[in-house]
């Protein structure tokens, strides 16, 4: 397919393609491994989740992300780009039940963009240095037309085996070798410290409801304690046990939520020992307690009919 030159053109029919398949749902992953597409008609108010390594695209709309204390904005000229598992607050900025928010994501893992870079013969990262774990770049004629590829193949269900892989080595390639590219290579890159914090941070999210101290995390990240500190704070913008903080109110949440625990037991699953600890940081985080969050909640879905 021929790239088109005019950005504004492609983003018009990627997301003539979203709002397709989105038109009874609106969160749809895709048959394509990694690919979920978005729909929102409205904007929101701050919500908190996290990013896993993807790279993130707005057809039409915008989005406001909150990591720590920095704000990333992006919008139909913009991908954002996460390395790592990342707690965050996020908050679609601009959608309308006549322009609704249309946006994708694509998941990747470390393994694939290793053998990307070793297939391309791309150079190594230049230093050592750990960078933010989320960044934003501009979007190209050409990554556009990647996504587009992409997500017109989610109707040809007998061509996605074999050329979902392709399309996405595209797409990836196009990341190593455009405006993020060095970070996407320190991230993918063995024995780089941007490496060894991802893999404390991988290792982290399937312990995180257990009893951590920040020694084992430096030794997982093969690091002394001050420069896994240094490095971790770098890549995620807040201290390991900040982030162990919000990745364990982020899951009761969930829970509460989804599997209708109450605050104590939700709290208990998630590695607090004390429930009117739990209570005490929950209210700081969100705002309001357990209780009363969960039931707004609720209520807000119930509203939207979903």
């Amino acid at each position: 397919m021929k790239t088109d030159p005019n950005p504004a053109n492609s983003m018009e029919r990627l997301a003539s393609s979203i709002s397709r398949l989105t038109e009874h749902e609106d969160y749809c992953p895709t048959e394509i491994p990694g690919l979920t597409v978005f729909r929102k008609n409205d904007p929101n108010i701050p919500i908190a989740g996290s990013y896993e390594p993807s790279v993130c695209l707005i057809a039409q709309g915008a989005k406001r992300v909150q990591l720590g204390e920095e704000v990333f904005c992006y919008d139909t000229e913009h991908y954002l780009f996460s390395g790592v598992h990342l707690p965050v607050v996020a908050q679609v900025t601009k959608a309308s039940a006549e322009q609704p928010y249309l946006g994708l994501k694509l998941t990747f893992d470390y393994q694939e963009i290793t053998q990307l870079m070793a297939d391309s013969q791309l150079p190594p990262p230049k230093g050592q240095r750990s960078d933010r774990g989320m960044a934003t770049g501009k979007l190209t004629p050409a990554l556009i037309s990647g996504f587009q590829r992409l997500v017109d193949l989610a109707d040809e269900h007998e061509n996605i085996p074999m050329l979902a892989p392709l399309i996405r080595r595209e797409i990836f390639y196009r990341l190593l070798t455009g405006q993020q590219g060095e970070n996407l290579r320190q991230l993918a890159a063995m024995g780089t410290q941007t490496h060894q914090v991802a893999k404390a941070i991988a290792w982290l999210k399937s312990q995180y409801s257990q009893h951590i101290r920040v020694e084992e995390l430096a030794q997982v990240a093969n690091m002394g304690v001050s420069t896994f500190h240094h490095h971790f704070r770098n890549m995620t913008a807040m201290s390991p046990l900040q982030y162990i903080k919000q990745i364990r109110l982020q899951e009761a949440r969930r829970l509460m939520l989804t599997e209708h625990l109450d605050a104590a037991s939700a709290a208990f699953k998630v590695g607090y020992e004390s429930p009117s600890q739990f209570s005490r940081e929950y209210g700081r985080f969100y705002g309001r307690s357990p209780a009363k969050d969960v039931n707004e909640l609720r209520y807000n879905l119930a509203q939207s009919g979903t």
